[in-house]
């Protein structure tokens, strides 16, 4: 048996052939390779839990002396027919505004309230009720600027008008009650803290941050009434005492 041997040049050309098909697949895996994407890290976030709050309201008064005061008055007729009835209520209003302007009382200090005009009605043995005259009335909010004078205003009204005319009730005030409510909203909002830091002290937290506060609606005086008085009096005893503001809040704080 023979064994033939390559030659020197054969062998050469098929080591030149493999190399060259070596390097076609290297040549073809490299962008494939390169093009595959990598794979991207995925970062987990804690979530953290919502803060605790507390929600608390709080109260706030302040007071002062009364620098106004709101005078509800009027006149009333009763007559047998309308005409009569709104022609004798007119006279009255008219000599309670003389009165009242020359008490020093401004226009801009004097409003009409009301104004109206209804039948009476009389009834009979027959239980049958009817029509026996009218009856005209008209109301006015008079301001007292100087509040020493309240008293001498209400008597000099009383007696320009007679048994037509009406003391329906007088109000203190203040003129500009917004100092006063300031100082209302102060004392109502350091309630409203004072109370979220004994909660938190009491459950073991600190006060955080507030996160919300709304205020309620302001509470003011009303109208007092007036006791009835007789056609001569001079002039009427008042007390105005204090004039007191309230304010109301509610706030949410954070706990810590």
């Amino acid at each position: 048996m023979t064994i033939r041997r390559p030659s020197a040049a054969r062998t050469a050309r098929l080591l030149a052939a493999t190399a060259v098909l070596g390097g076609l697949l290297v040549g073809t895996a490299g962008p494939a390779l390169a093009a595959a994407p990598a794979l991207s890290a995925v970062r987990v976030t804690a979530v953290e839990p919502a803060p605790a709050t507390v929600t608390v309201s709080g109260q706030g008064r302040a007071s002062s002396a009364p620098d106004l005061a709101i005078l509800s008055v009027g006149v009333e007729a009763t007559r047998k027919t309308a005409k009569e009835a709104m022609a004798a209520q007119s006279t009255a209003a008219e000599a309670l505004l003389e009165v009242v302007h020359k008490q020093g009382i401004a226009d801009r200090d004097i409003r009409t309230d009301s104004l109206s005009l209804s039948p009476v009605y009389t009834q009979n043995a027959q239980g049958e009720s009817k029509v026996t005259g009218y009856q005209a009335g008209q109301s006015f909010s008079v301001k007292v600027r100087d509040i020493d004078r309240t008293g001498q205003v209400i008597g000099a009204v009383n007696e320009a008008t007679g048994d037509s005319g009406r003391i329906n009730g007088v109000v203190f005030d203040v003129a500009d009650p917004t100092a006063l409510r300031e100082k209302a909203r102060e004392a109502a909002y350091r309630d409203a803290y004072d109370k979220a830091a004994q909660h938190a002290r009491l459950s073991g937290h600190r006060l955080g941050r507030l996160v919300s506060l709304s205020e309620g609606e302001s509470v003011r005086p009303g109208i007092g009434a007036a006791p009835a008085m007789a056609a001569d009096e001079p002039s009427v005893p008042t007390a105005p005492g204090e004039i007191e503001e309230q304010v109301s809040v509610s706030a949410v704080f954070e706990l810590r």
